[in-house]
């Protein structure tokens, strides 16, 4: 089959048009020009004897920066903050010219951005963009940059593609189009001397470094001062892996006339000319929908639950490792995440002699991996539990299964379907012996039992004609004897890229053979060789048999399968209906919604709700009704409530003590301190040298600490005296534990000698006034603003069509307070009631307390109240915190000095009035 192209697309369209206008006014000829040597090098010499075909730029930079800002207004995007400066010759400009004569340039130099979602023809337009380029302005030198090989094979393979389509386009330009090869060093020269249309493209990290063919000399020249002649227009694919300042550099070794940055996910806008973002590409149809499948286990804690969630490693600090594991409280049994060092116990921390053994005894920040002493390793996402491999099976039956039913309802449309399982490890797929023998991993035996059970089933028997071994293959990295290894994202660096080069390969070239429905092959098992610069039209199933634990990677792995799909006479699907692409994930659903949804809300200020993006609600004002104040409801509100009160505490101090010892004896655990042996590789570049660590070792240290005055410590932290610390010390045995680590020791008991006097602050706090008022003129003076209410967040401004309160609108931050709004609107009895300002707030020992509602009901006799609408109860899943108990209780009293009933918590209107 043959792969068709839509030359129409308006959104391509726009996106070529709009770097094409940058170069408005230069005139379509004198590309072709001699370099005049600039060296007295013999070498260089020689190269500048010839001729030279490049690109010249004869407009100025003050041109192209009224053009720039014209396609910027024209497209809705703020215009670069700062167009122009003056410039001083030979000041050095990254990603642009070294030398563009004295007067001014663009902000970012001539670097220009073009964001477009995965999956909308990124390629594509960046190909076309190179031959309106070439035909409007004769450009005739261009060069793609690209970070890894993946991305290489990509950009070959959709030049291979596109040339027939384009030959047809642009009346057949005689062009060359190639890869740079090392060993073909002269392929620079050829570049450099031709005059037709050159497009290079080539990997960062082929000339980042002066020991690359790139930059060495030969008997005719240097291959980089040959493309530097050439004052190229050099196009970043995927640009956010190219800002460290050594590839930087090296993209202005370059000499570019431009550069232009296509991506979706970029680190940096440099003058941002288009912009199809995610939002845009889905209200237009240009990518698939998203639907997750779930796959999780619900379980007893029958068994150890160690999950590895993530591994910490910022500011030059040691790895700390973020593991979830059950630990019982004051409510039960509970699932926490415990941040562990090496040598940290989980028996010890959890209390739990079902973790015996799990004592952590290397944490790897480059691999993100934990080893313990039982020797159990889990890598970031990994969990050790029973069911783990239940889990993982099921999800390749729900990957199976949703294979089958897409077959059978594109079948009749010409439609093959795809299927991509993303794994943690080769071994898992396919293992090598001692012996070398080969045989089949786990995943595959679960694969090839469910395929050809499912395929049995009635309603798809012959639906799919090929064995379960046929059908199914995996594309990993491999070595030289052709033994499959787990491939890291190394993005094109050094060895490890070439090692990945034949899994690259062998994905890249089988694109259309892939999409031919006589192809057995529909489902395919990698590690990470596609997670980036792949993907193709038919993937309808992603299968994350690993976790995806970042948001770029989740981002970047669903974007495998987000392009529309094509049936096999190569025409693009545009039907919603079939534009569905399944994510079966180990997590819960809104757990990924909610991670890929932050980086998305993130990246481009949008909302979501109700199925679909929306925009960003605008910030409205909230009215406060006309002469309000003047409201005798609501003055005798106000005369009831406004008062100020300050308070007095006192607590027992035997009674400290014994919780203090309740609370020490459940979760103060006192760890020696450490020495820890660190492991870091070493890298030189032009900076200076830098390590990054891989992974860390600790060993308990024995022997005395020099101890300091631990009670002067503590009571300068709390106010109490020696001797009460002495006996909390001593009756909970932590005296023993001070040469351990004694600064230990001080922070653990000061915490919980501070949580324990919040609680006894407010048992025994007592309230009177002040003789201060809130006054009522601060609802005038105070303006309030806020956002219309929101489906999704359950949160925003209501309109409330009445006099019975003191503004248009009311704040609400969930369904329980807007239904509590409602039924003080529609009760008869209820004379006037209002939502009480953020500066409303009651002095109490944790700070101060804003109560939800005041009212005034109006039954046999006048009645006022203030409540606290809270869900607090099992079933809601809400539970108040500590803080917000103690708050509330400190409140109570307050009111109940004042004479002012105070219901809380309450969950509903009618719970009110029960309470009154």
């Amino acid at each position: 089959m043959k792969l068709q192209f839509d030359a129409n697309q308006s959104y391509q369209l726009e996106a070529i048009s709009s770097i094409v206008k940058i170069f408005e006014g230069q005139p379509s000829d004198g590309s072709v020009f001699q370099v005049v040597s600039t060296t007295s090098s013999q070498q260089q010499s020689r190269l500048f004897q010839e001729s030279i075909v490049g690109n010249s730029l004869l407009i100025a930079d003050e041109q192209i920066a009224e053009n720039v800002h014209a396609v910027q207004l024209s497209q809705g995007i703020a215009e670069t903050a700062t167009v122009s400066r003056p410039f001083t010759m030979g000041e050095s400009i990254i990603g642009g010219p070294d030398h563009i004569g004295e007067g001014t340039w663009l902000e970012h130099g001539r670097n220009f951005t073009v964001e477009m979602e995965t999956g909308t023809g990124k390629t594509y337009v960046y190909l076309r963009t190179i031959h309106e380029l070439h035909k409007t302005y004769d450009f005739k030198k261009f060069i793609i940059v690209v970070p890894s090989v993946a991305i290489r094979e990509g950009v070959l393979k959709s030049l291979k593609i596109t040339k027939e389509h384009f030959d047809d386009l642009y009346n057949k330009p005689e062009m060359n189009f190639f890869v740079w090869d090392s060993k073909k060093r002269n392929q620079a020269k050829q570049f450099a001397v031709n005059n037709t249309l050159q497009i290079m493209v080539i990997n960062i990290d082929s000339f980042t470094k002066n020991e690359n063919i790139m930059r060495q000399g030969s008997d005719w020249g240097v291959p980089l001062e040959y493309i530097k002649a050439t004052q190229p227009i050099v196009i970043l694919d995927e640009p956010q892996n190219m800002e460290t300042a050594i590839r930087k550099t090296a993209i202005a070794d370059l000499n570019p006339l431009c550069t232009l940055r296509y991506s979706a996910t970029h680190k940096n806008y440099y003058n941002l000319l288009y912009k199809l973002d995610p939002v845009k590409a889905y209200d237009l149809g240009l990518v698939k929908k998203i639907e997750v499948d779930s796959v999780v286990s619900t379980k007893a804690y029958n068994d150890a639950h160690v999950k590895l969630l993530k591994v910490d490693h910022k500011n030059k600090s040691l790895p700390i490792a973020h593991i979830e594991v059950d630990r019982g409280d004051e409510s039960g049994l509970q699932r926490k995440v415990l941040k562990v060092e090496p040598g940290d116990d989980l028996e010890r921390l959890t209390r739990r002699e079902i973790y015996a053994g799990y004592v952590v005894d290397e944490i790897s920040a480059a691999e993100r991996y934990v080893t313990f002493a039982n020797h159990i390793k889990l890598t970031a996402g990994e969990e050790n539990q029973a069911l783990q491999d239940e889990v993982l099976k099921y999800q390749i039956r729900r990957t199976i299964e949703d294979h089958f039913e897409k077959e059978l309802r594109f079948h009749d449309r010409g439609i093959k379907v795809l299927s991509l399982f993303f794994v943690d490890s080769v071994a898992n797929y396919r293992q090598y012996l001692e012996t070398g023998d080969v045989q089949k991993g786990k995943f595959a035996l679960w694969f090839e039992e469910i395929f050809n059970e499912v395929s049995q089933r009635s309603e798809y028997k012959n639906l799919i004609p090929f064995t379960a071994e046929e059908v199914h293959n995996g594309y990993f990295a491999q070595d030289k004897n052709g033994i499959w290894k787990d491939s890291k994202d190394v993005r094109g660096e050094g060895a490890k890229a070439k090692d990945d080069e034949s899994a690259y390969h062998l994905i890249m070239q089988a694109k259309e053979k892939l999409l031919d429905a006589q192809q057995p092959l529909r489902f395919i098992f990698s590690h990470s060789a596609l997670r980036e610069g792949w993907d193709n039209p038919n993937v309808f199933q992603i299968c994350t048999l690993r976790e995806m634990s970042k948001e770029l990677e989740r981002r970047q792995t669903i974007g495998r399968g987000l392009r529309l799909p094509v049936d096999q006479s190569g025409q693009r699907i545009y039907n919603s209906s079939i534009n569905v692409l399944t994510v079966i994930a180990n997590e819960s659903y809104e757990d990924f919604a909610r991670k890929l949804q932050t980086e998305l809300e993130e990246q481009t200020g949008v909302t979501f709700g109700e199925g679909r993006i929306k925009e960003k609600p605008k910030q409205r004002s909230v009215k406060l009704r006309k002469n309000v104040t003047l409201n005798e409801d609501f003055k005798e509100l106000w005369d009831q409530i406004k008062h100020k009160t300050r308070y007095h505490v006192s607590f027992d101090t035997n009674e400290l003590i014994s919780k203090a010892l309740s609370i020490i004896d459940d979760e103060v655990i006192i760890r020696p301190p450490k020495i820890v042996s660190s492991v870091a590789m070493l890298t030189m570049d032009k900076s200076g040298i830098s390590g990054n660590q891989l992974s860390s070792k600790a060993v308990a240290v024995e022997r005395d600490f020099p101890i300091p005055d631990v009670l002067s410590k503590i009571s300068a932290h709390t106010g109490l005296t020696r001797k009460t610390i002495f006996e909390i010390l001593d009756r909970s045995e932590l005296l023993d534990y001070i040469p351990d680590n004694p600064q230990q020791v001080i922070d653990e008991l000061t915490r919980v000698i501070k949580v324990v006097m919040e609680e006894l602050n407010v048992d025994g706090i007592k309230y009177e006034k002040t003789g201060e008022a809130w006054e009522m003129q601060r609802f005038e003076n105070e303006e309030l603003n806020g956002y219309l209410f929101d489906e999704a967040s359950k949160q925003g401004l209501v309109a409330v069509d009445s006099d019975k309160t003191t503004h248009e609108y009311v704040s609400v931050d969930s369904d329980i307070e807007r239904n509590y709004l409602k039924s003080l609107e529609d009760n008869r009895d209820v004379r006037f009631y209002c939502k009480l300002p953020g500066w409303f707030k009651i002095d109490t020992p944790l700070g101060g307390y804003n109560p939800d509602w005041a009212v005034v009901f109006q039954n046999d006799q006048r009645v006022y109240f203030v409540s606290e609408t809270k869900a607090e109860n099992t079933l809601s899943g809400v539970h108040l915190t500590d803080s917000e108990k103690r708050k509330i209780k400190s409140a109570r009293r307050h009111f109940d000095m004042l004479g002012v009933p105070f219901i809380a918590p309450t969950n509903s209107f009618q719970d009110t009035l029960e309470k009154i």
